[in-house]
């Protein structure tokens, strides 16, 4: 049943109307000035606001302001008994459905409460079917059909649309970010901003003005006030990455934020209020940083009110092709190159490796097989060397973008040039036969 709300203060009037529109089938609410009606819209879901221009305690155009900006989806008709145009005008500017005169206009109430009430449903169809869309889209960006991974995604998805916060949980490089992201965009703070900020980037007091801002004065430095990221990120969501290294007094000054939604900047002395949902993140063990004296734990109970610990990428192996192709067709369109697949080969040695820096260290590995491959297919030549031949010791491998990488492939380039000829390698190297023979042994050659 559709709830309608008349504001009047005119009660045998209010009455009235009210006996008319029970007749449509509606249920109807009644109050009397401003105050009675902000109490009615927050116990009920009111669908459509019959509202006097005149009321004791407020204008009904400016409470029609505010009724749209607290609750967009419902609609509002505004009752009269001195019409005048100016009036009109600016209560549809404010949000307003229709602007009518008592008396005059009687016979287009019931007509127009009909209409205000196909608009409101549609609204509310609107925003529902932008959410599940927005869902849908906001989990698009992760990758992979695992279940690990999919049980990881059912449980984001159940908390996106609470203000709780989540403490995600995972090696380096396994995709806390973008999960944090997905999240927010499947929250109802989706319109509102994402604010990202690493705590291990920024030394004590630099983090402390970065993540809640400075007065102008406050240090040697501060020429002008400075909003922090907690009040850019007011109604929406602010991610913390590396939590677990955040100092003791800023952990302090987080806590009050959690607690209270408020902080005070450095340099002042009265507190600045957020409504900011917090998603938090950390590689490090934090019971045992508990344990050590390094974190504090009622932060860490604040944090935790909901944990997803996302898979290392070897726990997830099936995606990796996945994955790997999603990137490569990524570094293709930069690089302006032609890549249309990835031999069965290449993928194999992908899925054999340990990736002990996750999908981090994929993408880095596929940008770097795009830049060295000329024709349309990704092949396993375009491997670092330790990736085509991997260590039967059990090893660790080595980064592809690092220099002992390059080093250690390039040697091999050499060596199988010569035939394994030492001298002639040392030789074409430029290095001595003694440092060959070194370099040899450190990279197991």
């Amino acid at each position: 049943m559709k709830k309608i709300l008349i504001v009047d203060d005119e009660e045998k009037l209010r009455g009235l109307m009210g006996r008319v529109i029970k007749l449509e089938g509606f249920d109807v609410f009644e109050a009397g000035d401003i105050k009675s009606a902000w109490k009615k819209l927050d116990q009920s879901e009111i669908d459509v606001v019959l509202c006097d221009v005149k009321l004791p305690d407020g204008n009904g155009v400016e409470f029609s302001k505010a009724l749209k900006e607290k609750y967009p989806l419902l609609e509002v008709i505004l009752l009269t008994a001195y019409g005048n145009i100016p009036d009109g005008v600016q209560a549809i500017k404010n949000g307003a459905f229709d602007y009518i005169t008592k008396g005059d206009d009687n016979n287009k109430i019931i007509p127009l409460l009909y209409k205000a009430i196909e608009k409101t449903e549609l609204n509310r169809r609107v925003v529902s079917l932008e959410k599940q869309l927005g869902e849908r889209r906001s989990f698009d960006a992760i990758i992979g059909k695992s279940r690990n991974l999919q049980a990881c995604i059912d449980l984001a998805r159940r908390v996106a649309p609470t203000d709780t916060t989540v403490l995600l949980l995972g090696e380096t490089g396994t995709g806390k970010e973008v999960f944090a992201q997905s999240i927010h965009q499947a929250s109802n703070r989706a319109k509102k901003s994402f604010v990202a900020i690493n705590c291990s980037a920024f030394g004590k007091d630099l983090l402390e003005s970065e993540m809640f801002g400075h007065k102008a004065g406050a240090f040697t430095g501060a020429v002008r006030d400075k909003k922090g990221l907690f009040e850019e990120a007011n109604n929406g969501t602010i991610f913390l990455d590396e939590i677990g290294e955040l100092a003791p007094e800023l952990q302090a000054k987080l806590l009050r934020v959690l607690e209270s939604g408020e902080f005070i900047k450095i340099g002042e002395t009265h507190p600045t209020k957020v409504n900011v949902r917090v998603i938090a993140a950390t590689h490090r063990d934090l019971p045992k940083q508990i344990e050590a004296g390094e974190f504090r734990s009622d932060l860490f109970y604040r944090l935790s009110v909901f944990q997803i610990t996302l898979p290392a990428l070897r726990e997830r192996s099936a995606d990796i092709g996945a994955l790997a192709s999603s990137f490569a067709t990524q570094f293709a369109l930069k690089t302006n190159k032609k890549i249309t697949s990835l031999s069965p080969d290449f993928i194999h040695a992908l899925e054999k490796n340990p990736w002990n820096g996750n999908i981090r260290e994929l993408k880095n590995v596929i940008e770097r097989s795009v830049i060295l491959t000329d024709g349309p297919m990704l092949d396993i030549e375009s491997l670092p060397f330790e990736m085509q031949h991997p260590r039967q010791d059990g090893g660790k491998n080595m980064s592809a973008f690092s220099l002992a990488s390059s080093e250690k492939l390039h040697l091999q380039k050499v060596l199988n040039y010569t035939n394994g000829n030492k001298a002639e390698a040392a030789r074409l190297l430029e290095i001595g036969i003694a440092t060959l023979y070194r370099k040899i042994d450190e990279y197991k050659l």
